[in-house]
């Protein structure tokens, strides 16, 4: 088998690079990213693409027919990864995370490829519900990330059948320890608040809901999804993609964080706006379709990853949310050195 990653040097990557060459061993792994964050390694010995047979440098807006003929499936990570970016680069964000995405999935379709997998998010509904949200309950995105997603989806449903499966993986938050590790999410955030000064500031009262979900169990569904036959699901399936013991308050993940790691003072913003961004999932589909393919993460074994591993990497930061570990600050900062354009293009110098 032949499987085409893109987006592959980023904080999921690592994790899914890993998963298919186990479930693989024998099969042509080959990644396409264009680079933005493929230095942003974070405690490892040696990179994590070595598992790869071959990487391709190279924007996924200007992918063609050729880049993917031969290849049996694709997987789709390649995305503007987050609200603070989405909201900066809006335009691109629709550029990159849905245009490209449904002129790759035409592409695949046209040269013969048979299974499309897309990272999709959980945060296409947007606001919390009396109930948890399944797949076919209203949208309502409050973010350019959120809607990027949203219009790939509906873009995607024209392209399925005639052999050709896509599997739409709604994505809880993520979180995790990555050799590409990222600190501008939630669980991650905190877990570097209490490592580098023991206090996890909370901007918002602790009461939003989050459905999360550990970076390993994100590579575990994409191997499910990767080979997922159209009788399990359809031609064309979106699925939430994550647990139901994973929805959490806010303040219930501070909470979790506090009791691995010693001392951690936990403090609230009891004064501040209501955030719009909660909301509780059900994964009950995901479950009935991939039995073998659950999370098997917990999120105590989350914390305590994450605290080993930047504990490993000798980390005491109290500014992090200034640092590289934030991937809006690399982009800046490629951009204000001139590598990088505003429009998320390398300068021709730096190609």
């Amino acid at each position: 088998m032949k499987i085409l990653v893109t987006g592959n040097l980023g904080y999921i990557g690592p994790a899914v690079l890993k998963a298919l060459r186990v479930a693989y061993p024998s099969s042509e792994l080959v990644g396409m990213d264009l680079g933005f964050f493929a230095h942003c390694f974070t405690g490892v010995p040696v990179s994590p693409d070595l598992v790869l047979d071959r990487q391709i440098y190279k924007d996924v807006r200007a992918i063609t027919d050729s880049d993917l003929a031969g290849f049996d499936a694709v997987i789709q990570l390649a995305a503007v990864s987050n609200d603070p970016m989405g909201d900066k680069f809006a335009v691109v964000t629709d550029e990159i995370n849905c245009q490209s995405s449904l002129k790759i999935a035409r592409a695949a379709k046209r040269v013969g490829v048979k299974s499309y997998v897309f990272a999709s998010s959980c945060s296409v509904y947007g606001a919390a519900s009396k109930y948890p949200k399944k797949e076919n309950d209203e949208l309502n995105p409050l973010t350019a990330y959120a809607k990027s997603k949203i219009d790939t989806e509906i873009g995607l449903e024209q392209l399925a059948g005639d052999s050709f499966t896509i599997t739409c993986l709604r994505f809880a938050t993520a979180c995790g320890f990555s050799a590409r590790t990222r600190l501008d999410l939630v669980l991650n955030d905190f877990v570097a608040g209490a490592v580098s000064s023991g206090v996890i500031d909370i901007l918002s009262d602790g009461t939003p809901w989050r459905p999360l979900i550990h970076i390993d169990d994100m590579a575990r569904a994409i191997d499910w999804a990767v080979t997922r036959r159209a009788s399990n699901g359809g031609d064309m399936l979106v699925v939430n993609a994550g647990s139901d013991e994973w929805n959490y308050q806010v303040k219930d993940l501070a909470n979790a964080v506090a009791q691995v790691i010693p001392g951690t003072d936990v403090n609230l913003n009891l004064n501040a706006v209501p955030d719009k961004r909660s909301y509780q999932v059900d994964f009950g589909k995901f479950r009935i379709l991939a039995p073998n393919h659950q999370p098997e993460v917990s999120l105590l074994d989350a914390v305590r990853g994450l605290y080993k591993g930047l504990n490993d990497m000798n980390f005491s930061d109290k500014d992090f949310r200034t640092s590289q570990l934030i991937r809006l600050n690399t982009l800046n900062a490629h951009i204000v050195s001139g590598r990088l354009s505003s429009g998320l293009t390398w300068q021709e110098k730096f190609l």
